[in-house]
């Protein structure tokens, strides 16, 4: 038996995992708003309330934590969380005093991407790139059910790399900005066009409407021009980005997870257009959705 955390903006979930990948029990809470110590007292508790349902006596179970953010290699410190409490905090040495217990603490896409990697998509792929398309975007990369975790912690951060956009990129819808601003300071960053967000600010600025993600998918789908054409958009910018990754880790299979990756149409548009960038004459590559969907984050802090 394993625990399993997901630390989220808005909530925590926990779950008790079995050898065989099976959930035996899960809850969920409100994650306290903008208090750390606060957090660190709901987790103790789920983790004491798992273990009274199922321990023995004095027996205590592993737990994996998944967080926004990673914990610099150099301090010690949780950075760049967009749950902001957390950053500058030791968050595993604090759980671990708490939780009187060594517990292992991974970003929330790697802990996505090695779920997928044991037992989900990607079950029996040596090299994995786990995409996730969400609020934000971010990623994380498993070689032989392993996460790569890299000298700066920042193995798969590909949603902070400058997308470098051309005509063909922004087709011919040109009522759309030229330039966005990351919250991480930078412009055009692969976030800025490929998050939820992005694409729904892309057909604001087209249409004047405010719509979301999916029911802007779902006009394409009925032969809305503009909304098809923005989707055409995104696949192409997709496709552009996932080519870099592809041309520097050469990947089995790409999972997608995260509210955009419910788009269908994206997993037969996107490798049609990552041939015009990929350096390869042929790409083997596949793009496929997650097996666990929202509970991939949580199941790959267990396994961790």
């Amino acid at each position: 038996m394993r625990i399993g955390i997901d630390l989220g903006g808005t909530k925590i979930e926990a779950v008790l995992l079995d050898d065989s990948g099976q959930i035996k029990y899960r809850k969920r809470i409100p994650t306290p708003q903008d208090d750390y110590h606060a957090t660190i007292k709901e987790i103790s508790a789920l983790v004491s309330e798992i273990e009274l349902r199922v321990a023995k006596p004095g027996q205590q179970i592993s737990v994996g934590i998944g967080t926004p953010g990673a914990i610099s290699p150099q301090t010690g410190l949780i950075k760049n969380s967009n749950n902001t409490c957390l950053n500058g905090r030791s968050i595993k040495q604090d759980l671990g005093n708490a939780l009187h217990r060594e517990v292992e603490i991974a970003n929330d896409a790697d802990c996505f991407t090695l779920s997928e990697s044991i037992d989900g998509a990607a079950k029996g792929a040596d090299v994995v790139f786990g995409v996730i398309l969400g609020t934000g975007v971010g990623g994380g990369i498993c070689v032989n059910k392993k996460l790569m975790r890299g000298i700066n912690a920042i193995t798969g951060e590909w949603g902070h790399n400058p997308l470098p956009l051309t005509a063909s990129e922004y087709g011919e819808i040109t009522r759309l900005s030229k330039s966005r601003r990351c919250g991480c300071g930078k412009v055009n960053c692969v976030e800025t066009w490929l998050s939820g967000k992005a694409f729904q600010l892309s057909y604001r600025e087209a249409s004047g409407h405010e719509l979301q993600s999916q029911d802007i998918a779902k006009l394409a789908q009925a032969g809305d021009t503009l909304a098809g054409e923005l989707l055409t958009q995104y696949s192409r910018m997709l496709a552009l980005a996932l080519s870099m990754v592809i041309n520097i880790v050469d990947p089995e299979i790409i999972v997608l997870g995260g509210g955009m990756s419910n788009i269908e149409r994206l997993y037969k548009e996107v490798p049609g257009y990552w041939n015009d960038y990929v350096f390869s004459d042929q790409v083997e590559t596949r793009l496929v959705k997650a097996s666990y969907g929202d509970s991939s984050g949580v199941r790959g802090a267990a396994w961790l």
